[in-house]
């Protein structure tokens, strides 16, 4: 189903990471800056008393405690869906849901749910995998799997650098992009990354959010369901406090339509770092009646075509966002996808989109989990 007759999708990112990473110090530092988002949050204990829960729930509006066992043990890919179809609907105007595994979660089988769920207001908004820098190497003793995970994640979090000297964090650096080379890495202390990482600053006008989030009684209000939970505001004067490691972007705006295999290639091959590509493609004479719309996070990639808005200027623009990356490598890569004056003369080879195509979500939606994991 194309967004553009669904409305806009909501990202839903699976944040993950072994007992005592930072988990919930970094949940809490992205909602307190929150740049206007309304972020709802499922989130997973393990064991009955949900001290996790209760640490966010005064943070953020929407909150769904998931106790006495691990997410994807406890519940099944049409459970979560109940949940992700609450929170993402219209009514609610969410923009980011978050979704805190337990700290011995298996994440591959929560991005697995999230990409095989049939739910169109959704979408995979990658796996951020939080690492503690002082328990590196006692964490892969104790959990093996923990290389499984690092290969896997999109966005990997080296929190707790301030407890390693700067020899030690280089070398976990180290171990980090040889078992997670398709990652992006940022170092942190006490979580604060720039949120810039996971979401965009909210379109909607500030006045709109009358000072408050969205409670989750408001989501379930209609349904006539109890649900007991708290708001409270958050210190405005945090704002200009938290340090935050932040990330580089390159924005690309091109005239000319783009290549359609020249661009994929560059797609399918992103190199280490780059984390987010956002924007609109022209595919020009391959696609001549619609613009592209693509939306791409570590290695997850999905294209929505949509057609012309009357009146819009027929063009390529595109944001990428990621750590360590560069830019100007990057630039260089797009520019050669761009169309050439000579290939705009020659008749499109009708082949030519068939990269393109294979990133259009299409029924059903399991299919794409298998070109995602």
């Amino acid at each position: 189903m194309n967004p553009s007759t669904t409305g806009r999708q909501i990202p839903v990112v699976v944040l993950a990471g072994f007992l005592g990473s930072g988990k919930t110090t970094l949940l809490n530092h992205l909602l307190r800056r929150r740049a206007g988002n309304r972020i709802a949050v499922v989130v997973n204990d393990f064991g009955a008393v949900e001290i996790d829960a209760m640490t966010v729930a005064g943070q953020v509006g929407s909150t769904v405690s998931l106790g006495n066992g691990c997410l994807c043990c406890a519940v099944d890919a049409s459970e979560l869906d109940g949940y992700l179809e609450r929170l993402s609907r219209p009514a609610a105007r969410i923009d980011l849901i978050v979704i805190e595994a337990s700290g011995l979660a298996e994440p591959q089988e929560l991005v697995r749910m999230i990409l095989t769920g049939d739910n169109p207001r959704t979408v995979y908004g990658g796996l951020v995998q939080v690492v503690d820098a002082a328990e590196f190497d006692a964490t892969r003793d104790r959990h093996p799997e923990t290389d499984r995970h690092l290969a896997i994640a999109d966005l990997v979090v080296l929190n707790k650098t301030d407890r390693v000297t700067p020899a030690e964090h280089e070398r976990v650096l180290g171990v980090i992009g040889t078992l997670g080379p398709g990652a992006a890495v940022v170092s942190a202390s006490y979580g604060r990354i720039d949120p810039g990482l996971l979401f965009d600053p909210a379109a909607r006008p500030a006045e709109d959010e009358k000072m408050r989030q969205l409670s989750f009684e408001d989501l379930r209000a209609d349904e006539g369901e109890d649900h007991t939970g708290e708001y409270a505001g958050e210190d405005a004067g945090e704002h200009a406090q938290h340090p935050h490691t932040g990330y580089e972007s390159v924005s690309y705006d091109e005239p000319a339509a783009m290549d359609p295999r020249r661009l994929m290639a560059f797609l399918d091959s992103r190199p280490e770092g780059l984390y987010r590509v956002k924007g609109f493609v022209d595919f020009g004479a391959a696609d001549p009646a619609n613009r592209y719309a693509v939306h791409a996070v570590g290695r997850f990639l999905r294209f929505y075509p949509e057609p012309w808005p009357r009146g819009t200027e027929r063009r390529t623009q595109l944001v990428l966002i990621g750590s360590g990356i560069d830019r100007d490598a990057l630039a260089k890569e797009l520019t050669v996808s761009a169309v050439t004056e000579t290939e705009t003369a020659t008749a499109p080879d009708e082949s030519a989109m068939w990269g393109v195509l294979r990133y259009v979500r299409s029924e059903p939606a399991a299919e794409e989990a298998a070109d995602s994991i």
